[in-house]
């Protein structure tokens, strides 16, 4: 009796030591890895995400760049212009707009050159080109619009294709579960869903700032066309 007690023990402590041995070890996956093990599926809309980013960052930072070039404009332009303006240099005025180039000079030009005609007529002019100016500082924007709804939904079919594979290979597996069985799936479903919300946030944020810069120069070219009308109908 007492031998088997001592035998129990020693099986006890062997067992032990076999799972003290046998600890498991933290298993560390980057995101390389992970994408390579989602499968074809996965990283083929891996790469259509990565690709809409791209676009997304270029669009973003050469709209930004435009915008803010766009929007500098000289305190003392507007003094300038009134007073070639009241002098009648509208040569002047004109060169000096030429020079300046910006959607605000542009705009003042518009409505330099139809000095002389009816007010109405000067201020649908400005507003005519006011409305290419507002178009040309939103060339690509909408497309940041499209990637922030679009990149979500790719994201899901992934998710819906992961979970295809998933239950495609369980359902061949005899019906015994095994993870590594579902590991691609699930790989492909997860990954896929992340990389479309994160490209997805991207794109939302830089739209609305972009949205945000584009309003600031649109109010500075009806402040400074509104300044301009102002000044040709004061009485002479």
């Amino acid at each position: 009796m007492i031998n088997t007690i001592i035998q129990s023990v020693q099986d006890a402590q062997e067992g032990a030591e076999i799972i003290t041995d046998g600890e498991p070890v933290e298993k560390t996956l980057s995101i390389i890895e992970l994408i390579i093990s989602g499968g074809m599926a996965g990283q083929i809309i891996i790469a259509i995400l990565f690709l809409l980013l791209v676009l997304a960052c270029y669009i973003y930072f050469e709209r930004l760049f435009a915008i803010k070039a766009a929007s500098q404009v000289d305190s003392n332009f507007m003094n300038q212009i009134k007073d070639y303006v009241s002098n009648g240099k509208t040569e002047a005025a004109q060169l000096l707009c030429a020079q300046t180039n910006t959607p605000v000079s542009r705009l003042i030009n518009k409505g330099i050159t139809r000095i002389g005609k009816p007010l109405e007529d000067i201020n649908t002019a400005i507003e005519n080109a006011g409305r290419l100016e507002i178009y040309g500082l939103e060339k690509n924007v909408s497309v940041l619009a499209t990637i922030s709804g679009a990149a979500p939904m790719i994201g899901f079919l992934g998710t819906v294709v992961g979970m295809i594979i998933a239950i495609f290979e369980l359902a061949n597996a005899g019906g015994t579960i095994q993870m590594d069985v579902l590991a691609s799936g699930l790989y492909t479903a997860m990954t896929t869903t992340v990389a479309g919300l994160i490209v997805g946030i991207i794109a939302y944020i830089t739209y609305n700032h972009l949205v945000v810069k584009t309003n600031k120069v649109v109010y500075q070219m009806e402040a400074n066309s509104l300044e301009f009308l102002d000044h040709l109908n004061e009485p002479i």
